[in-house]
């Protein structure tokens, strides 16, 4: 299994787990609520998504990456296409920013 498989895969358990929050406003009041342990935005995510969450991260002091692309996370979650997932777990948290240590597969956004 590769690591993007792997990120791919703890992002399911995640959802299934309940640990995971999906949408605009879900995220954003996660974050700003301190439960939004790392927040994941698509590679095809608008520009002004991408800022608005790189500046709502910044202020909360929550890691945001970005990876994959809308279909991709969808699919992993069993949903729709999704933009942005916030994790509100610690322990899948670090374990899908560990699969994603690839440069390839992730952009840190500071």
């Amino acid at each position: 299994m590769t690591k993007k498989h792997k990120a791919l895969s703890l992002l399911g358990m995640a959802m299934r787990a309940g640990k995971l929050v999906t949408g605009d406003e879900t995220v954003l009041k996660a974050v700003k609520q301190g439960k939004a342990k790392i927040v994941i935005v698509a590679a095809d995510a608008s520009d002004n998504t991408k800022k608005k969450f790189r500046d709502k991260c910044a202020t909360y002091n929550v890691k945001l990456l970005e990876a994959f692309d809308r279909i991709t996370i969808g699919e992993a979650i069993g949903k729709s296409e999704r933009v942005l997932l916030g994790v509100t777990d610690a322990g899948f948290s670090k374990s899908i920013e560990q699969s994603l240590s690839e440069p390839s597969e992730v952009e840190y956004i500071d």
